[in-house]
């Protein structure tokens, strides 16, 4: 459970704080990862409009910002990878939902997304990030800093990308 003692130091004023908790989503009471994923979805219908190289521009913009954000935040609250920081849950379920749009290149709305794989990949992202098999818990333990705050859900969400992709490929 979200502890709002281990708060002090976050500044909702400054954008890089706002960004590193998600925009709010992580300051949920419970399951702040899980929110964080969720905020994310929204996000990826917006993205999911680019063209695939963009959209790879994107991730990373969005991962390399997401070193320094969550080093910022983390620095000023005092806390390496406090739970409300879950900027590296949006990259990580960004990178997760590439495949859909290399079997889906023509999109011509977000309504063209089939909902199930935004379902499936948040399930799979999910499935990653909380059970962090080898290398992800590794990753978790021994990398520390904004790049450790990020890598692990990085790497869960290239675990959860091939995932999805064998799912679409064989069975979608």
């Amino acid at each position: 459970m979200l502890n709002r003692d281990d708060l002090k130091g976050l500044k909702l004023s400054n954008p890089i704080h706002l960004a590193a908790v998600g925009f709010g989503s992580g300051l949920a009471p419970k399951a702040p990862g899980t929110f964080g994923t969720l905020a994310a979805v929204p996000l990826f219908y917006l993205l999911a409009m680019l063209n695939i190289e963009s959209y790879i521009a994107v991730l990373v913009v969005t991962s390399v910002a997401g070193f320094w954000f969550c080093h910022v935040t983390s620095a000023a609250m005092g806390v390496h990878d406090h739970k409300a920081i879950v900027w590296d849950e949006f990259v990580g379920y960004w990178i997760t939902m590439l495949p859909v749009l290399l079997f889906y290149p023509d999109l011509k709305s977000t309504m063209d997304i089939p909902f199930i794989w935004v379902v499936v990949g948040f399930a799979l992202f999910r499935f990653f990030d909380v059970l962090k098999p080898f290398p992800i818990s590794w990753l978790d333990r021994k990398v520390h800093g904004g790049f450790g705050i990020m890598i692990d859900d990085i790497v869960a969400g290239v675990f959860a990308a091939i995932g999805l992709f064998l799912i679409i490929q064989y069975w979608g």
